[in-house]
């Protein structure tokens, strides 16, 4: 009887190791996260300050754009896997002779970046403040080159970008898929 009564208090002696063990790896863990939570909130806060440099949006320069190509400030085309960033870099030459002519062509400032989603914050805080020229406000589509068994996952990526946007203070002006 005294050896079953031994046995049965190493048994609970054990379990409540386990127990305290467990519950140690759960605080452990809710700490790391805790941690991970506040480097995600310092970054965020550090990409608003760097994109606070950038004024606000001026609606009444873009309301009555209606093409694509005639967007002047970064567009953003969303597909499956990637995402497009069209920027249109302002003009160096501060001069308006020869402005828009073949001598100065606007076509030849543009760029098209191909990115991943997880680097869009990192690209857009890396343009210039001449490539916004309606403030800070973002032009956001679907891409036209999807495939129709996509859109599911490129909505998604939509929703994912305007939220990253939203984060970083950009206002999403977001355009129907032609």
């Amino acid at each position: 009887m005294a050896l079953l009564l031994g046995v049965a208090l190493a048994a609970c002696h054990k379990e409540q190791q386990a127990v305290v063990g467990v519950a140690q790896n759960a605080v452990n863990a809710e700490q790391k996260a805790q941690a991970a939570a506040q480097t995600a909130a310092t970054e965020r806060d550090k990409q608003r300050a760097a994109m606070a440099v950038i004024p606000l949006p001026t609606k009444s320069l873009y309301v009555d754009v209606q093409e694509p190509g005639a967007w002047a400030n970064p567009f953003l085309s969303v597909g499956a896997d990637t995402l497009n960033l069209r920027v249109t870099m302002s003009d160096a030459n501060p001069s308006t002779l020869g402005q828009g002519t073949m001598l100065r062509p606007e076509a030849a400032r543009r760029q098209e970046i191909q990115l991943r989603p997880g680097d869009l914050a990192e690209a857009l805080i890396a343009l210039p403040p001449g490539a916004w020229r309606y403030g800070r406000v973002i032009a956001v589509a679907e891409s036209p080159l999807a495939s129709r068994k996509d859109r599911v996952k490129v909505r998604r990526n939509v929703e994912a970008a305007i939220q990253q946007l939203n984060d970083l203070g950009i206002v999403v002006e977001e355009w129907p898929s032609r």
